[in-house]
């Protein structure tokens, strides 16, 4: 038998709210954005300054709503929207932005670059601009911005975990990227996809055994309630943008425009400085939950997720990040 859960009620309650809007207003007055993040998330008030400042020097001809908790749907399904020209926007890593343009997977590779200011030269390069290009030439997608930066993520289980042969048979939530899962599959864990509404009740359940997140979703989740061990493998060194529809986005009057992708590049930096700001205070709200958080040697973990670029046909691609990077 079909059902229908609330998550998907809601999604399509607000599309009908939304095809009930006259034309113009639901297509230029107003940008509605989807995350995962919830509302103490350091990006989240990233989101909350670009909304306040879009709103005051477009005095408000373009407003943005905000829907944390991935109220509109899954990464994957705003996307969609996205694509068919809805007003709507997601903040989302590259690996999903990988299945349209490829080289928007790489952002999302092991080991790439060291914290913020590294993957920052990344997206604000001459070469990222050539993979938003052909993102709108092939997705139909518009990137305000992607120097959203969530630190780095680590290892979240319940038992100690010092070398990859320790994750051999445990269950890892993953999202389902293929440059995530082959990463985690790697590092000796066994990826099991899903979203990220659904980690807490599947550890609680034991449906999985462990998730790889970084300390704003870990401690803004309560992970700490159904895992004990947090081990700091920075495997991952996340940045994410913020993708809306290229059909939407070229109705806006150039004005507009300038001052939507000014406003979401500035809010991106002051969100990551945020999070930056916060990593020691988030290690000590777990802490004082009864978690365990350990340094290991990263070496093995680096060593064993070298292959993941070959395998997923990054290697030349990898050096010309690295020789931004220099």
């Amino acid at each position: 038998m079909f059902t229908v859960n609330r998550r998907t009620l809601c999604a399509i309650a607000f599309a009908a709210a939304s095809l009930a809007l006259p034309a113009a207003a639901q297509a230029q007055a107003q940008l509605n954005v989807n995350t995962a993040l919830t509302r103490d998330d350091p990006l989240f008030k990233g989101l909350e300054r670009m909304r306040d400042r879009v709103a005051e020097r477009s005095k408000n001809q373009l407003t943005i709503r905000i829907f944390p908790g991935s109220q509109l749907g899954k990464d994957e399904d705003v996307l969609e929207q996205a694509r068919a020209g809805a007003n709507v926007a997601v903040v989302v890593d590259g690996g999903r932005l990988a299945v349209f343009v490829k080289e928007f997977g790489v952002l999302s590779a092991p080991y790439l670059a060291d914290g913020f200011q590294g993957v920052r030269k990344v997206v604000t390069s001459p070469l990222f601009e050539t993979w938003v290009a052909k993102l709108r030439t092939t997705s139909g997608h518009q990137v305000l911005s992607f120097n959203w930066w969530q630190g780095d993520r680590h290892l979240i289980t319940n038992k100690p975990v010092k070398v990859p042969a320790d994750l051999a048979g445990v269950r890892m939530r993953t999202p389902g990227a293929p440059v995530w899962m082959e990463t985690i599959r790697a590092m000796g864990a066994t990826p099991t996809p899903m979203g990220w509404g659904e980690v807490y009740p599947a550890m609680q359940q034991k449906v999985i055994d462990a998730v790889e997140a970084q300390h704003p979703a870990t401690v803004g989740s309560k992970l700490y309630e159904v895992a004990k061990n947090v081990t700091k493998t920075s495997h991952f060194n996340p940045i994410t943008g913020i993708v809306t529809s290229a059909a939407w986005f070229d109705k806006l009057t150039p004005e507009l425009q300038t001052i939507l992708r000014e406003e979401s590049l500035a809010a991106g930096d002051f969100a990551s400085k945020l999070t930056e700001e916060s990593l020691a205070g988030f290690e000590e709200t777990m802490k004082k939950n009864g978690m365990t958080i350990a340094e290991v040697d990263k070496k093995p973990f680096i060593d064993a997720t070298q292959g993941v670029y070959e395998k997923l046909g990054y290697t030349d691609l990898r050096a010309e990040v690295l020789k931004l990077l220099k």
